[in-house]
């Protein structure tokens, strides 16, 4: 079963532990948030993207944005993955792929004609009010954090 979120829907609410606690869309009620999902912490792709999100943390807490990244790693993991890269944003842990699959962020993926399951690099914009603004999917990293911050910007 594919699910389908698109803008105007409901975001399903989440939450997750992180190496600080614990984030949920619900607790977040009235502030933007700017939800996530990567493959795997301290991959190349995954760790410039938590960069380029950190870089604009300033820029996105003006905005009245919260930045919350998921995978499917420990909270732990993403602790020391944040200390590492001196990540400035969330990081929530979803080893069950719960809130993944509610978003439809986990799907079938081929790499050199294998095809398996893993999760869609995909952002979600998530208004006060918990109603989803925007949706990119198979995210290209380069500018993509500024891209989503103008957004924002623009809500």
């Amino acid at each position: 079963m594919t699910i389908d979120l698109k803008p105007g829907d409901k975001a399903p609410d989440f939450d997750l532990p992180t190496d600080t606690g614990r984030v949920s869309l619900s607790a977040l009620t009235g502030r933007t948030v700017v939800l996530y999902f990567y493959p795997k912490d301290d991959t190349p792709g995954c760790t410039t993207e938590g960069k380029d999100f950190s870089a604009l943390a300033e820029d996105f807490a003006k905005a009245g944005a919260t930045v919350i990244g998921v995978s499917k790693d420990t909270a732990a993991k993403h602790g020391k993955f944040r200390a590492k890269h001196d990540l400035k944003v969330e990081l929530g842990s979803d080893a069950e792929s719960d809130v993944i699959e509610r978003y439809g962020a986990w799907v079938e993926k081929k790499l050199y004609g294998r095809e398996y399951m893993g999760i869609d690099r995909s952002t979600w914009l998530i208004d006060g009010e918990g109603i989803i603004r925007r949706v990119w999917r198979k995210v290209k990293v380069g500018g993509h954090a500024a891209e989503v911050l103008k957004a924002v910007q623009d809500l």
